[in-house]
């Protein structure tokens, strides 16, 4: 079996680090091979089978869509899977180009799209164009449901962590200064000015500073609201950083503070870390965070809701321990990376078309 697997471009982003985890991590040889395609980006340089991939014109579809074409003839691709939905119109389109061969079209859903503001154009090009969808949380999966996706077609696979880049740090002990922080692109839908207006709702608390890492089109937008609040010592804009893991160890808490989220990664890789989390309660967030067990979360946008557990958290630290360690558990048991590539590559065995239609891999059906 001969996989293709494509991605709009290998920036960073959470679909993108979801896409080198899988090439990273997925067994080729002994009848099944891995094949990638996307545009070239900063992530590129950590792809290990650099010899199965071919780069992607981030403007011209057409000869995309040509080199695809060639591809497929050439490596015999079995099945595509797509992390975009730009990548579900590709391939469509070649599915129709090369109509001789049998292939499966599998869909990663990362994100909100914009077609789905057309609920029934999305569920009918999902229905049409794709053989399995695969959700990051279930409250995605329901989401689809609603729109009128054929539920058989969908299937629940978490994001998983790799719990060697995302070590454990030791129990946490009682800091001079309290860390928190926020690790996300900078751009609207993440909403960090609720981040800085929380660190504006804690000025007394002078032992409490704010930390965001990552960068985006909202970087400025961002340091002129600091400026403004006069927030230029609490608040500090660090960039885009390297290692997130150590940024995510250096931090007490990690706040998520997003409009709209379906499953962030961060979250899952800030428990990992021991690193406990505050998330606004949106999408799939409460299937990883228990409310006070194994986070905490926020039930609306408010600053002092925010303001109020970072504080609990703070002055509790038997409290603050108790949920590191279970958070660290949940994460062992239900979002290690190696679960997630294994449950991926379940579904491109599965025959979702035909029942007694299985693929063969080292030279077994499964």
């Amino acid at each position: 079996m001969n996989v293709l697997m494509l991605t709009d471009k290998l920036t960073m982003g959470g679909a993108e680090n979801y896409f080198i985890k899988l090439e990273n991590k997925m067994k080729t040889g002994l009848g099944f091979q891995l094949y990638t395609a996307a545009g070239r980006g900063e992530l590129t340089d950590y792809l290990v089978n650099k010899k199965n991939y071919k780069e992607l014109s981030r403007r011209n579809h057409l000869l995309n869509l040509c080199n695809l074409t060639r591809l497929i003839h050439k490596c015999d691709i079995d099945v595509i899977h797509a992390n975009s939905l730009r990548m579900v119109l590709y391939a469509s389109c070649v599915r129709k180009l090369v109509w001789k061969r049998k292939i499966k079209v599998i869909y990663t859903k990362h994100n909100v799209t914009a077609l789905e503001k057309f609920p029934r154009v999305f569920s009918l090009l999902m229905n049409k164009a794709v053989t399995g969808i695969i959700t990051v949380s279930e409250y995605e999966k329901k989401v689809l449901m609603n729109y009128g996706v054929n539920k058989d077609r969908i299937t629940t696979v978490y994001n998983g962590v790799d719990l060697e880049k995302f070590p454990f740090a030791d129990e946490k002990t009682q800091p001079e200064v309290f860390k928190v922080g926020i690790l996300a692109r900078l751009s609207p839908e993440k909403n960090h000015r609720l981040f800085v207006d929380i660190a504006a709702s804690m000025m007394a608390e002078k032992d409490v500073k704010f930390y965001i890492a990552g960068d985006g089109p909202e970087r400025e937008a961002i340091r002129a609201k600091i400026q403004k609040l006069g927030l230029n010592e609490r608040v500090s804009l660090l960039g885009e950083v390297q290692e997130p893991h150590a940024f995510l160890q250096t931090m007490d808490v990690l706040l998520l503070t997003s409009e709209r989220e379906v499953f962030p990664m961060v979250i899952v890789e800030a428990m990992a870390t021991g690193t406990p989390v505050i998330s606004i309660n949106r999408g799939g967030i409460p299937e990883v965070i228990v409310d006070e067990k194994t986070g905490m979360l926020a039930q609306n946008h408010c600053p002092e809701a925010y303001r109020d557990k970072i504080l609990s958290l703070r002055a509790d630290l038997q409290l603050r321990n108790k949920i590191i360690y279970a958070a660290r558990g949940k994460v062992i048991r239900e979002f290690t990376s190696n679960n997630m590539v294994e449950e991926t590559f379940k579904q491109y065995i599965i025959p979702y078309s035909n029942p007694k239609q299985q693929f063969k891999v080292k030279g077994k059906s499964i």
